[in-house]
């Protein structure tokens, strides 16, 4: 792993914490007081916050998981550099569509 690598993967890491605490308690929150999905989605429509809040978290998420599957195949494939990084790469593009894909859905849409 580059130097650049380890530092953004540990830095990934602490945005993550507190962002997945975050939303955990918000799952519990919401699971607990009986909310349904209609009633959640009306809290998130139009909410430049929350649409942030959970950029963050996919941006975040990409990043981390797609250094950290490199550093797997890495060292336990035979693959060459270049393989791992292009389908680390491509790991973290579509982890990125998709994630944001849904946080447009959740909170634009």
């Amino acid at each position: 792993m580059t130097p650049l690598a380890f530092v953004l993967q540990r830095l990934s890491a602490l945005v993550m914490v507190p962002v997945v605490i975050v939303h955990l308690g918000l799952v519990i929150y919401a699971v607990r007081g009986g909310l349904s999905a209609g009633e959640i989605l009306g809290r998130t429509q139009g909410s430049v916050a929350w649409g942030l809040f959970y950029t963050l978290f996919v941006v975040s998420v990409a990043l981390h998981a797609g250094l950290g599957l490199r550093n797997i195949l890495d060292e336990w494939t035979a693959l060459n550099r270049g393989a791992t990084a292009a389908i680390a790469h491509l790991f973290v593009v579509l982890t990125l569509l998709l994630g944001l894909r849904a946080v447009f859905a959740v909170t634009v849409s």
